[in-house]
């Protein structure tokens, strides 16, 4: 997705980070419309494919991260940056374990969608959405402990962070 900083500091918002919650349902939908209008398919998979890249790039920065999506958002870029350090390992088993989980539900999506089995693809859609938000959670649970140690945020994080006197 080539987020940068200023990227992530943008999708921190909560209208951001909320309204991505539709993209997977709505990539499903776009894929089993094969079934009603044949390749033109190709349009609405496209349009949620940008979608999905514009989505963290439309949105200004939030004015407060004094809310939990704002916080799952930055508690993920930081755990993308510094998931390794030993202060944040404790949340690895669970981090695998979610990741494994929505892994699973996306592999139980594909199969329903190409299959087109209404129940597999449902099943795939929300085993991959509550894994996902589950992740979300404890990405809050990052964003805090982070927030009680400011030294472990990223260079990067510093200067986009909303609490940062030098942010933008």
């Amino acid at each position: 997705m080539a987020m940068n900083a200023t990227v992530w500091a943008r999708h921190a918002n909560p209208w951001s980070g909320w309204s991505r919650v539709s993209i997977l349902p709505l990539l499903a939908v776009a894929v089993w419309s094969r079934v009603w209008i044949g390749w033109w398919a190709l349009l609405p998979i496209g349009a949620v494919l940008i979608w999905t890249w514009l989505n963290p790039r439309l949105f200004p920065p939030p004015a407060s991260t004094n809310n939990w999506m704002s916080k799952g958002v930055l508690g993920e870029r930081i755990w993308l940056l510094r998931g390794k350090d030993a202060a944040l390992a404790h949340h690895v088993p669970v981090v695998r374990a979610l990741t494994i989980a929505t892994s699973t539900g996306a592999v139980f999506l594909v199969v329903g969608l190409a299959g087109l089995n209404l129940s597999l693809t449902m099943t795939g859609v929300a085993i991959a959405m509550l894994s996902k938000l589950w992740l979300l959670d404890r990405m809050v649970w990052v964003y805090s402990e982070i927030e009680e140690d400011r030294s472990l945020l990223h260079p990067d994080d510093r200067k986009a962070h909303p609490k940062n006197p030098d942010s933008p």
